[in-house]
């Protein structure tokens, strides 16, 4: 079996998620209500992440690119479901880990930054494909 560049990427993306996760489960202490509602959040958000970054295919990029218009699955109603996912992945970690003033981090940092991210890839998008963006857009959340 041959491993593509873009399968190779999503496979270490994968585990990188799976070891974060890890550090919720097998973290010392007692399972309270906070721990699994916060795993409660993380799995299922981790594994809508994972959907999305697939759905995405070889479009996905680390730089705002316009390789091809993604409106199917998770991007018919999101249109930046890794960018929502991961966030929520990423909080309901930080809930299972009882780590409140990192929440903080989330809320000041990473969100604005995502939400920066994502209107630099409006732009690309676009200018390259114009009313099909903009009729995409307006069907779809964020």
């Amino acid at each position: 079996m041959k491993i593509n560049g873009f399968t190779a990427f999503l496979v270490f993306q994968l585990c990188a998620v799976l070891i974060v996760i890890s550090l919720a489960v097998f973290r010392p202490g007692p399972w309270t209500t906070v721990r699994w509602a916060g795993l409660g959040i993380a799995v299922p958000a981790a594994v809508l992440l994972f959907v999305a970054r697939w759905q995405l295919g070889k479009s996905f990029s680390v730089t705002p690119q316009a390789r091809e218009l993604v409106t199917h699955g998770l991007y018919s109603k999101i249109r930046n479901p890794i960018y929502v996912f991961s966030a929520l992945m990423l909080a309901g970690i930080l809930i299972a880990l009882q780590r409140p003033y990192a929440l903080f981090f989330l809320l000041l940092v990473l969100i604005p930054v995502q939400i920066v991210r994502a209107r630099k890839e409006a732009k690309v998008l676009e200018a390259k494909f114009g009313e099909e963006y903009r009729a995409c857009r307006a069907k779809t959340w964020f």
